[in-house]
């Protein structure tokens, strides 16, 4: 089997630009959240999520079935898994031990900001922090440390961060990485319309315009939860110095 590189993110994040450098790599494949079917399915917030039915409906919806077709085409090339984190539920997940795990993090304020702009009333599960740090720990503890990145870290020098990320890796970075064309790529889900307005935009690692980050109260309780959580984890995060 080839390498399975599997991104554990939270949303609005700067995954979705990951993935479309990974796609731009001739030795990688990429699938768009493969697990979001299946974390769908045993969640009671769907119907916060554009397209839910459809999305369950044409997507396999069983843990087994989607591991296999992740392996399955890792025997054929390396695997970039653009994935959440929130969206891997087993408590346990020894499936994760066989794959080079990466969490994306990114500062609480700016992640809410962005993203409750999409979903209204986002929670603490929503945004990914706590089960992204459980992953960490039960990475950790089983000696499958988990690379942990951050989208600022990323946008201070995109080619050298990448660089410093397939280094950890122990894979070749390629300089086409840091650009792909405008529009969408083949491999977007279903929910493209919905989520990727910006990406499909740009053309390569854009510093984003800044944005208003006033948070209303009911947000900045949520800032409050997720800023241990983040710092937790950006503490072993890779610094591009």
């Amino acid at each position: 089997m080839n390498t399975i590189v599997n991104l554990l993110s939270g949303p609005r994040n700067l995954s979705t630009a990951l993935m479309y450098s990974f796609a731009q790599h001739s030795n990688f494949e990429v699938l768009d959240e493969p697990f979001y079917a299946y974390y769908l399915n045993h969640s009671d917030r769907k119907e916060q999520h554009p397209i839910a039915d459809e999305i369950m409906g044409s997507m396999p919806k069983k843990l087994n079935e989607i591991i296999e077709g992740i392996e399955n085409q890792a025997t054929v090339k390396n695997v970039f898994v653009k994935g959440m984190a929130h969206h891997i539920l087993p408590e346990r997940p020894d499936f994760l031990l066989n794959w080079t795990n990466v969490i994306l993090i990114r500062k609480p304020q700016n992640l809410i900001a962005s993203f409750s702009k999409k979903i209204k009333e986002p929670t603490l599960e929503d945004i990914g922090y706590q089960k992204a740090l459980q992953l960490f720990r039960y990475l950790r503890e089983h000696d499958k440390k988990p690379i942990v990145i951050d989208s600022d870290e990323l946008m201070k020098n995109p080619k050298r961060y990448l660089q410093l990320l397939f280094n950890e890796m122990g894979l070749p970075f390629q300089e086409d990485m840091l650009h792909w064309s405008i529009g969408g790529i083949i491999e977007d889900g279903m929910w493209a319309t919905y989520w990727y307005g910006n990406v499909h935009k740009s053309t390569g690692f854009e510093k984003q315009q800044s944005i208003d980050v006033t948070l209303e109260k009911r947000l900045q309780k949520l800032v409050e939860e997720a800023e241990p959580l983040y710092n937790s984890l950006y503490k072993h995060a890779l610094k591009n110095d």
